[in-house]
């Protein structure tokens, strides 16, 4: 029937095939744009992703300036080929101003800022290719690009989403998921103590399924600052 919404989960596994609890692949490569000051690539199941990192520099418009710590600029964006959706489109949409604007309080709170007074530092997330969970690969991507440019930061944060596909608890939601999934909510952790830097919800969880997601976030990042550090040792070790 037409306008049906689709099963997502089949006898315990997901349309991918993955179980309720597993990641997709993750793949960074770092230093990939010799003019940027950092820079990672990032493959999460069929998301591609580039991230580059610019300052601390003077800030532009003067004005801008703190006298007593850097200010971030962050954007992100989809390319116009990256998905259906954005086939066409130029310029920022609303989705991509807001996942811009907590990309940048999520960075506000690890990089050392106080360290470069009057300065800017700016952030550049673009999307490639997308696939659901691209503010998540964004933060991920762009936590590495930060490492690998020497600015200091108090810990490499990570990004994972987990949701809810009928009764059961799902990390990771690809696109399918992200559109019929009867909640998502994307959380960044920094994993050194725990500390959440970004948790939004799409859709409701129950306090005991909001646990659940929570533990599979925190298991799941065990997996992803592995694959983040990995790709900064490889390049720099």
């Amino acid at each position: 029937m037409e306008g049906e919404k689709p099963q997502l989960m089949i006898n315990g596994k997901r349309t991918d095939g993955r179980m309720p609890g597993d990641l997709r692949p993750i793949k960074i490569e770092v230093g990939i744009l010799k003019n940027a000051e950092g820079s990672a690539y990032l493959e999460w199941g069929n998301n591609k992703v580039l991230a580059a990192v610019y300052g601390p520099k003077e800030a532009q418009p003067k004005h801008i300036a703190d006298p007593n710590r850097a200010i971030i600029k962050c954007r992100y964006q989809m390319a116009p080929f990256s998905s259906l959706e954005e086939h066409n489109r130029s310029g920022p949409n609303r989705r991509a101003i807001e996942i811009s604007k907590v990309t940048k309080e999520v960075f506000e709170n690890v990089i050392l800022l106080d360290n470069f007074p009057g300065s800017e530092i700016d952030v550049f997330v673009e999307v490639l290719q997308s696939d659901g969970g691209t503010r998540a690969a964004g933060i991920t991507a762009a936590a590495v690009a930060i490492a690998s440019s020497g600015i200091p930061m108090r810990d490499i944060p990570y990004a994972v989403s987990a949701g809810k596909a009928g009764e059961e608890i799902i990390l990771d939601l690809n696109k399918l998921e992200d559109n019929y999934s009867d909640a998502d909510m994307p959380v960044a952790i920094s994993p050194r103590n725990g500390e959440i830097l970004l948790l939004q919800m799409d859709g409701s969880l129950t306090k005991e399924q909001c646990e659940k997601a929570m533990q599979l976030i925190i298991k799941a990042g065990e997996t992803i600052t592995k694959v983040q550090r990995a790709a900064l040792e490889t390049r720099y070790l």
